[in-house]
Order: C-alpha cells, then structure tokens, then sequence
C-alpha cells in the first residue's frame, strides 16, 4: 500500500518525506478519504523505520487535517483538501466495503460500478 522509499542520505528528514509522500498519494487520489491506512508500528516495520519517526508524520498529517486516528479503529484518511473529492473517496471506500462485507470480487464489484455509470 505504501510503495515508500526513504531516502536515509537526504537532508529530509524521514519522517518529513513520509508525510511528503502520504499527502502526494492523497492527491493523486491513491489515497481517497475514508480510506484506512496501515498502524505506526506496521509502516515502521516496513518502511525499516522507527515507531516514533512514523508517529510523528502521522501527528503532523492529522494536524494539517489529511488523517485522522481513530483509537483503535486505526488511522484513516480524512481529506484530500477538496470537499467533492473527499465526499467521492469516503462513497467509494464505503462501497468496497460492503462489497468485501458480502464476499463479492473485484470484477462482480467493477460491473457494478460499469452498470451504475451507464445508467444515466
């Protein structure tokens, strides 16, 4: 989910090219609203990262208003800085879902979507 390289050379620091490369997935729409991401220790663990180097992007992220963590729901995406966009994320991510809920697949879920679209 996190395709991240951290760059241990660069006068960033990691956590803040952590939190550089969150908020570019968010706004190429990679990371819609709504959508979970992975624990600090779990991203720390894949990233070859400190705990605290990840907890701290995650503060940051949640005080400039892109995640939000919800105890131990986790830590999701809460806006991508555009309202439309972010209504959009929360509906899809709610639709895969229930989609998961009811045991569908990718393609079942895809005619879905085709079939919706077409019905203007």
């Amino acid at each position: 989910m996190f395709p991240v390289t951290i760059d241990h050379d660069s006068p960033v620091p990691p956590y803040e090219q952590l939190r550089q490369a969150i908020i570019a997935r968010v706004r190429a729409g990679r990371l819609p609203a709504g959508t979970k991401i992975p624990t600090v220790r779990a991203l720390a663990a894949d990233l070859g990262l400190a705990p605290n180097t990840v907890a701290r992007a995650y503060r940051e992220l949640d005080a400039d208003g892109v995640l939000e963590t919800r105890g131990r729901r986790g830590s999701f995406i809460v806006s991508s800085g555009d309202p439309t966009m972010d209504a959009a994320g929360r509906a899809a991510t709610d639709y895969v879902a229930t989609i998961r809920r009811l045991g569908l697949g990718d393609e079942i879920a895809l005619r879905y979507v085709r079939a919706a679209l077409g019905a203007r």
